[in-house]
């Protein structure tokens, strides 16, 4: 073959494949920015999840305290001790014990700033800090009535403050108080608690962010329109929001509770762009906000073009040394073929890389996406799709350890991949699979699908026995779909995720299937 031929062989080939990748890029480049900006919501959920779990636990904490013995032994006696005159001996004994009762449980709860019972008109009766007993934390009645409707307008009597600047420490801290009554019914007093939130923000601040390492945290209060929380700027906190997007944001949600608790906006910062990812807690009023720069989240998409641009110039470089270096033809041809090999591979792994979880070796969801044409569905041939998210899976990676976390999805598309063999197995989420199970003429039928569906659950549910770690026994939510008519598309994972998550995790043989 004479070289000018080969040559332009060469050249064809390379264009070929400089069209291939763009197509390839200019494709995964309109996918990566969904994926990105769904990563960073799964973020942001999280740490939504950390603060209510929080906020939970330090109100159970309040609770527990309030149900003992011994605070409604004192709070017989808060008359007397409120008006620190002819106060009786089994007043003075109650106190003690009461006291007493109030430090021993106070050392136990960490961040503590104070754990105290008042009574009803607010005198200090115990306290964690033993000095203020005695004084009236709310000597104005229109204060104390303003406590008191806080506390009585809830169904479990508890008043949650929020997060606010204590004006005692001066720090910020989690105030909440819990009414306490008599037998009779009657209000006779209270217990109050106070945590730091430094504990918190601790925990917040150790979570690992993968992809997105310089991203930051925020949360506002959508009520009174300032910051709690602001990892970019602490003098920001309970300072007024400045970003007027983010304003907008949270006269939308002030005063409602909304459905629809996450969403995405872009702003300009010193010159750079910027991407934030919200989500609302509607319980609390608070929006939780994940920020980064557009060059970061969008990274995926930067680095293919600069492929592209590396591979451009690598062709254009190869085409001017392929007609310049003509007397060389033997050894011009072996680098020929020699780059050809080359770049066959690099295609191959970037597809593989595309269009594959790396951790489990199942489909990701860009694949899901590309395929939605070849996923035909008929009254005669439907088509199933099982999807499976594992209950509290930020947890598991916290508590256990990022490897028990990858074994947990490893070992959950081993389950799939034994009962669905011949089945599409995707990894749709960070903790969410979804199985893609065609029926063509009929076969298998509904019931041998969910035969399979609760034999996949229920292996998945086997207790895992993780090295230097324990014993690990997840839960799942589990949904079932079937599709009678057209092809599949992306709306699918939306309906079985809010079918998901009307309910708890799932149970073995109760798990229903709808159409889609």
């Amino acid at each position: 073959m004479g070289f000018s031929a080969l040559n332009r062989i060469l050249i064809i080939q390379l264009v070929v494949m400089l069209g291939l990748s763009i197509f390839i890029t200019v494709t995964v480049s309109n996918k990566t920015r969904d994926n990105a900006i769904e990563h960073m919501g799964a973020i942001a959920d999280e740490r939504a999840h950390i603060i209510e779990n929080y906020v939970e636990n330090s109100e159970n904490t309040l609770k527990n305290f309030c149900k003992a013995q011994q605070v409604q032994d004192i709070l017989k006696y808060s008359s007397q001790l409120a008006a620190g005159t002819n106060v009786s001996a089994d007043a003075q004994a109650a106190q003690k014990a009461a006291q007493q009762f109030t430090e021993e449980f106070g050392k136990d709860i960490d961040n503590l700033e104070g754990l105290w019972i008042g009574s009803w008109d607010t005198h200090v009766l115990t306290h964690t800090n033993a000095a203020v007993v005695g004084m009236q934390t709310r000597p104005d009645a229109e204060k104390q009535k303003e406590l008191h409707n806080g506390m009585e307008r809830n169904a479990d009597k508890l008043y949650d403050l929020g997060i606010m600047i204590s004006p005692a420490s001066q720090k910020q801290c989690l105030s909440m108080y819990q009414a306490v009554y008599s037998a009779g019914g009657d209000p006779i007093g209270f217990v109050g608690l106070g945590i730091y939130t430094d504990g918190l923000i601790n925990t917040l601040n150790s979570i690992p962010i993968r992809g997105v390492e310089n991203s930051f945290y925020s949360m506002v209060d959508v009520n009174s329109g300032l910051y709690i929380f602001n990892a970019d700027d602490t003098s920001k906190i309970h300072t007024p929001i400045e970003n007027e997007d983010l304003k907008n944001i949270c006269a939308q949600y002030k005063g409602t509770t909304a459905s629809d608790s996450t969403g995405d906006y872009e702003y300009v910062k010193d010159g750079e762009k910027y991407i934030s990812i919200y989500t609302y807690i509607p319980e609390r009023g608070w929006l939780v906000t994940i920020d980064d720069t557009k060059g970061e989240v969008f990274a995926l998409k930067t680095t293919m073009i600069i492929y592209l641009g590396i591979f451009g110039v690598v062709i254009l470089g190869l085409i001017i040394v392929f007609n310049v270096i003509s007397k060389r033809q033997e050894a011009i041809n072996q680098k020929l073929l020699s780059t050809i090999n080359k770049n066959s591979m690099t295609k191959k792994s970037l597809n593989t890389a595309m269009f594959k979880d790396v951790l489990t070796g199942v489909n990701n969801r860009v694949s899901y996406t590309m395929n939605l044409d070849k996923i035909k569905a008929s009254e005669d041939s439907p088509c199933y799709f099982a999807m499976f998210n594992i209950i509290k899976f930020s947890e598991i990676n916290s508590t256990y350890g990022a490897e028990a976390g990858d074994l947990l999805l490893v070992k959950t598309t081993e389950a799939l991949t034994e009962f669905f063999p011949d089945c599409e197995i995707y990894r749709t989420g960070s903790d969410e699979f979804l199985a893609v199970i065609p029926a063509p003429q009929g076969s298998p039928n509904m019931n041998e699908v969910m035969d399979k569906v609760n034999l996949a659950f229920r292996q998945m549910c086997v207790s895992k026995q993780i090295e230097n770690v324990g014993t690990i026994r997840p839960d799942y939510k589990v949904a079932v779909g079937r599709k009678t008519k057209g092809n599949a598309d992306t709306a699918i994972i939306g309906t079985l995720k809010k079918k998901m998550n009307e309910s708890d995790k799932a149970t073995i043989g109760m798990i229903e299937c709808i159409d889609l």
